[in-house]
């Protein structure tokens, strides 16, 4: 079922995902070769409590029986494509991608974004990686328009990814958001246009191209958490949650 926000809901989560990116800016100042992704993980829930959110991600489970996640923040390193587990033991080095998965509850609603960078100088082929899908992100919200269908987005990540040569990960997928982490409809960043859900005004989701530089296959390690390319290539994540209303897409994780 995939249920409509109200104006006034939206502006909750419009604060909820300020909150995310505020904390997700705080987060990116922070890193630099030497600190542990344990480290991080602490400065957010420092940053949660300064808000006065809750932890969106820490004791989520997938399904009933899984493994609760352990941390305030996913913390994705360059073959890690996503829900990599903080660590103090992991150190960030010069060259890596970092990717950074965050959401907080707020008010009784979700905010939830997500963004990778380069620490350092890194090839061209690293920063291509990089731009394409945070351009892919732009092209999908950019069709997250009332009387659309939600293939019109997935098309339009796809084939901004793999016109640059790189590749669209199937086994992980947007969402809706809202009073719960993930809700209706599903949000996958490849397939056709004028397929899948009528998109509607009050309708809120989470658009999160998740991009391999080799192909698209993951597999996941003992953890239950952290997914890593098969080929062992880097990828890049980017997020936005997005609410389709009469004037168009807002991203309410944006500054």
């Amino acid at each position: 079922m995939i249920f409509l926000k109200s104006l006034e809901e939206i502006e909750t989560m419009r604060t909820a995902n300020r909150i995310v990116a505020e904390i997700l800016s705080e987060l990116r100042q922070r890193v630099r070769p030497g600190i542990s992704t344990g480290e991080l993980d602490g400065v957010a829930e420092e940053w949660i409590a300064k808000k006065k959110a809750q932890t969106a991600f820490k004791g989520y489970t997938i399904r009933n029986g899984s493994v609760p996640f352990p941390a305030h923040i996913c913390i994705s390193l360059n073959n890690e494509v996503v829900h990599g587990i903080p660590s103090q033991q992991r150190i960030i080095q010069d060259g890596d991608i970092v990717s950074l998965d965050f959401g907080v509850v707020y008010d009784e609603f979700y905010g939830d974004a997500a963004v990778s960078f380069a620490v350092g100088e890194v090839g061209q082929s690293v920063r291509q990686l990089l731009e394409t899908t945070a351009v892919a992100l732009e092209a999908g919200i950019g069709h997250a328009c009332i009387g659309n269908r939600l293939g019109d987005i997935s098309a339009a990540v796809q084939e901004r990814v793999e016109r640059d040569g790189f590749s669209v990960v199937r086994e992980f997928v947007g969402h809706g958001v809202g009073r719960r982490l993930h809700e209706d409809p599903p949000v996958p960043n490849y397939g056709m246009r004028n397929r899948g859900v009528r998109l509607r005004e009050g309708m809120v989701i989470a658009i999160e191209p998740m991009v391999n530089m080799g192909a698209p296959e993951v597999a996941m390690l003992e953890d239950g958490w952290t997914a890593v390319t098969k080929d062992g290539s880097l990828s890049a994540h980017f997020e936005h949650s997005v609410a389709i209303l009469a004037d168009g897409p807002v991203v309410l994780s944006s500054m």
